[in-house]
């Protein structure tokens, strides 16, 4: 029976990475029913908004939805559609695995992290106003709702694959408060899983050790405004944005996305690099208990990545876009033997 997913290609480089995307899912065997919708800026003339309703409905049926990346306005304009799908379908954990991939060079060989950033509130709550001219207000908003049940995921996450340690990013040295009740919650939680180690880190110590020496951690428990910039800080350890996944889970939905920006100077070209989303797609796949699928779809990648022949420009090489793509779709079928050699 074919799953049912949303598919929003987003904007810039967004339809071009996404349907690079569904290329290599289909070559892989996996039967979707794909739902395409529209959201971000394409969709601002039309509707208004860059959500528009519809679209929030069409991920609820399906639970599943995978997108590229949307133009968030810096500044002024529009809100960002991205914070407010999190909001709109309350997926509260967002889920950032970074570690190294085969080809590609970097500072550090034997990175393996995940960052787990809570995806609603903090700072990112949204609730700003002006007290007077010239002076204005935004309020961090925490609740014990929201630290306990990431903290919850974050340590059966760790449990389920067989990770060591969590480790809480935090500034309640200074917000005693807010970031007081983020402690106290996980401190709550880690008492119950005595088999995982558990430490905290202040988020500016936390950056300096990560640029320092980024192995000697396992996962990153943050707040949202903390974990969006570790997020990235940790791509940028591993080749960047391009080549890390993304996904945004909740009660019965999951969103998975290419975390980086749309690229607008290239749009259209030919010339992105599909590997993000790609990587998302096979965190969407393993979701949907298609692992097999899921698994040489990363071999086939890695396999690519390792001979160097078909890297977009950003890697280094001179391909295009669909000339990696189909450097991977033809990786896949051996990919998929060795797999099955092994038992998987």
């Amino acid at each position: 029976m074919a799953h049912g997913v949303t598919l929003i290609p987003g904007d810039g480089i967004g339809p071009e990475v996404a349907g690079a995307m569904r290329q290599v899912v289909e070559a892989a065997g996996v039967e979707i029913e794909w739902h395409e919708q529209q959201a971000g800026a394409a969709t601002i003339e039309q509707y208004g908004t860059q959500l528009p309703p519809h679209v929030l409905d069409c991920i609820r049926k399906d639970g599943v939805a995978i997108k590229g990346p949307l133009t968030t306005p810096i500044g002024t304009g529009f809100a960002s559609a991205n914070v407010a799908l999190r909001k709109a379908l309350d997926l509260y954990a967002c889920l950032r695995p970074v570690h190294n991939l085969p080809g590609i060079s970097t500072r550090f060989g034997d990175v393996d992290l995940v960052v787990v950033r809570e995806n609603t509130e903090g700072l990112y709550s949204g609730i700003e106003h002006e007290v007077v001219p010239g002076v204005v207000e935004s309020l961090k908003v925490t609740t014990e709702r929201a630290c306990k049940r990431i903290s919850e995921f974050a340590f059966a996450y760790a449990r389920r694959c067989g990770r060591r340690r969590v480790t809480v990013v935090h500034k309640a040295n200074i917000m005693k408060l807010t970031d007081g009740l983020f402690l106290k919650c996980a401190r709550e939680v880690a008492e119950r899983h005595s088999e995982i180690q558990y430490d905290e880190m202040i988020v500016d110590a936390t950056c300096m050790r990560l640029v320092m020496d980024p192995e000697r951690f396992d996962i990153l428990l943050c707040e949202n405004l903390y974990g969006d910039i570790v997020s990235d800080l940790t791509a940028g350890l591993v080749g960047g944005l391009g080549v890390v996944p993304g996904a945004n889970l909740g009660e019965g939905v999951a969103v998975f996305e290419a975390v980086h920006g749309s690229a607008p100077d290239i749009a259209g070209l030919g010339l992105a690099n599909p590997t993000a989303i790609l990587l998302s797609a096979c965190l969407m796949l393993d979701h949907l208990d298609e692992q097999p699928a899921a698994d040489a779809i990363r071999e086939a990648i890695y396999a690519v990545l390792r001979s160097g022949e078909h890297l977009t420009r950003d890697l280094g090489g001179t391909a295009g876009t669909q000339e990696f793509t189909d450097a991977l779709i033809a990786s896949l079928p051996a990919a998929g033997v060795r797999k099955k050699e092994q038992g998987g």
